[in-house]
């Protein structure tokens, strides 16, 4: 089976995406795996500290790896958006596959040195950790709001961008291209769509050529996604369409049986809501491919 790194690489040579789907119960684990195993294509699990504290840090590390040696499978987990060192260390010693230290509230100069710094640290834990940085703002929390963020609109630039990879030895850049966490209220059910500096991802690309993660994908337009893969997005963040995925199969199960109990006969309606997310979110991700290269094994 390929390293997570392997497995980014050979979706940024094929410009294609990691699809990256946050989870904090059962349910949609089961969900982001069973579709990634349908599709046969890697997926990457992610888990914000929040999540994390809901979950059990080790906890969640038990259950990926119990998925992907029962099933000799490519699922990695991602502790995603780690605000500090304390955090991002617990996760590596752990046996995460992968940490995103999100400094980027921070002056930048400050971000660069706490980063520099965690970089340094897990990488002594765990050299084959990637460990993932982020520049610009793109607001916070994977829900729905009232308003854009106003700090969202500000795109990061080339020249910063090449200045942190420079200065902190990350793995993986997430920069702020017009994406922005959580949804409107007028995005929940597509009658809006974010939309995306594509010339902006390209110009970072070339002045990095290091991985880059898109955050806040949910809500996005297809053919913007899309772009974004081909010039450079090499990993597609995905939370919030799955927590409305998960709400609203919940309200269909009550719905259906308002007398029901049982949570194995209830929580089928999320399992199936989320399924069906992941399973269109991975086949975009997946659909940049050149036709003549064909499809290729998740295990390949």
């Amino acid at each position: 089976m390929k390293t997570l790194r392997e497995v980014l690489k050979d979706a940024e040579d094929r410009r294609i995406a990691v699809g990256h789907f946050n989870v904090s119960d059962l349910v949609l684990l089961r969900g982001v795996f069973s579709s990634a195993r349908e599709l046969n294509v890697p997926v990457l699990v992610g888990v914000s500290e929040g999540e994390r504290e809901f979950m059990g840090v080790r906890q969640i590390v038990a259950l990926v790896k119990s998925l992907r040696e029962e099933h000799d499978y490519p699922i990695f987990l991602n502790a995603d958006h780690t605000h500090s060192l304390a955090k991002a260390d617990e996760a590596a010693r752990a046996g995460f596959d992968a940490v995103v230290f999100d400094a980027s509230s921070l002056p930048f100069d400050e971000n660069v040195s706490q980063t520099r710094r965690t970089v340094i640290a897990l990488k002594a834990i765990n050299p084959s950790v990637i460990v993932e940085g982020e520049i610009g703002d793109i607001g916070s929390g994977s829900e729905i709001h009232e308003k854009v963020p106003e700090r969202s609109k500000t795109l990061s630039t080339p020249e910063e961008a090449r200045q942190f990879i420079a200065a902190t030895g990350v793995d993986v850049l997430a920069p702020a291209v017009g994406n922005m966490h959580g949804l409107l209220e007028s995005m929940v059910h597509g009658g809006v769509k974010k939309r995306l500096d594509i010339g902006r991802i390209d110009e970072i690309k070339k002045a990095t050529g290091i991985f880059m993660t898109l955050h806040g994908a949910s809500g996005t337009d297809d053919e913007d996604l899309k772009k974004a893969i081909q010039v450079g997005m090499t990993i597609v963040h995905i939370n919030t369409e799955l927590r409305v995925a998960w709400r609203h199969g919940m309200e269909t199960a009550f719905a259906k049986d308002p007398q029901e109990i049982v949570p194995y006969k209830i929580l089928p309606a999320a399992l199936e809501a989320v399924k069906k997310i992941v399973r269109e979110r991975l086949q975009l991700f997946n659909s940049t491919e050149s036709p003549e290269r064909g499809q290729q094994s998740a295990r390949a």
